[in-house]
């Protein structure tokens, strides 16, 4: 597994981590990263993506919302959602990544965090962002 998919990894950890005990996802970064001893190699685009979502966090959100149908952003899995929100963020704000390659990696991703279910909801969403995104 490359660097960028553990950076992916790491970045989804941290979104998880942040939404379950109630913080910001940059705020105890450094010191998750220090408890599970994280490969140091993976930590700096980690904390690009981090800062990134975070900086457009309502308008991903808003996109995943126009995008889904009778499902509110809250009412999704924490892994699936934050899988999603790391997928818009690459497609929409990342020069460096072809929206093809962010949402296979999400479907990858999903494939080893979550549900059976996931890829295919989470392939949807980005699918319909990033078809929207080229309009």
């Amino acid at each position: 597994m490359g660097t960028r998919r553990k950076s992916r990894e790491l970045t989804l950890q941290a979104l998880y981590q942040a939404e379950v005990s109630g913080t910001e996802p940059l705020e105890q970064f450094a010191l998750f990263c220090e408890n599970f001893q994280v490969n140091q190699k993976i930590i700096p685009l980690a904390q690009e993506l981090l800062e990134g979502i975070s900086a457009h966090a309502a308008e991903i959100d808003a996109l995943i919302g126009q995008h889904t149908k009778n499902w509110r952003v809250g009412r999704m899995s924490v892994i699936d959602r934050n899988l999603i929100r790391l997928g818009v963020y690459e497609v929409l704000f990342r020069d460096d990544v072809p929206a093809t390659v962010a949402i296979n990696e999400a479907i990858e991703i999903a494939k080893r965090y979550s549900t059976d279910d996931a890829p295919s909801f989470i392939n949807g969403i980005l699918d319909a962002i990033s078809n929207g995104k080229s309009q």
